[in-house]
């Protein structure tokens, strides 16, 4: 079974999408800059020394930039799984459309966002071990 280990929102204004966050909910922003897709990473429990989520069943999220040519910019789920290849190829048998080629997040691990056949975008993410 592949678990959701992170989730993913679209901001318009990413300072002010943390700030609401951080202030509604104290999750916790980490910004990064152009490199990485001016992407936030948001801790919304207690991280270790890796950022890794230390209370069971707690994930943490993201915020991605809205832009004009990205398909379904609505707030999603990541899905762990063991080898992106093959769920890529079993996600195409099901129906599924799979956006683009795999990316390597450093430190992190092979990311790729897909269509499910309800329209949805939803990524998986093969993690380092």
């Amino acid at each position: 079974m592949n678990p959701v280990v992170h989730f993913e929102m679209p901001a318009d204004d990413r300072n002010r999408m943390a700030g609401f966050y951080s202030n509604v909910f104290g999750w916790k922003p980490q910004f990064f800059g152009e490199e990485m897709g001016n992407y936030v990473t948001v801790a919304t429990t207690e991280t270790d020394n890796n950022g890794r989520p230390t209370v069971p069943g707690a994930i943490n999220g993201g915020f991605y930039p809205k832009t004009a040519d990205m398909p379904a910019p609505h707030p999603s789920i990541v899905i762990a799984v063991d080898d992106i290849n093959a769920s890529i190829n079993k996600i195409k048998e099901a129906g599924g459309e799979v956006l683009g080629a795999p990316v390597d997040i450093p430190g992190v691990g092979a990311y790729v966002s897909f269509i499910d056949t309800e329209g949805n975008r939803v990524s998986i993410l093969q993690p380092k071990m």
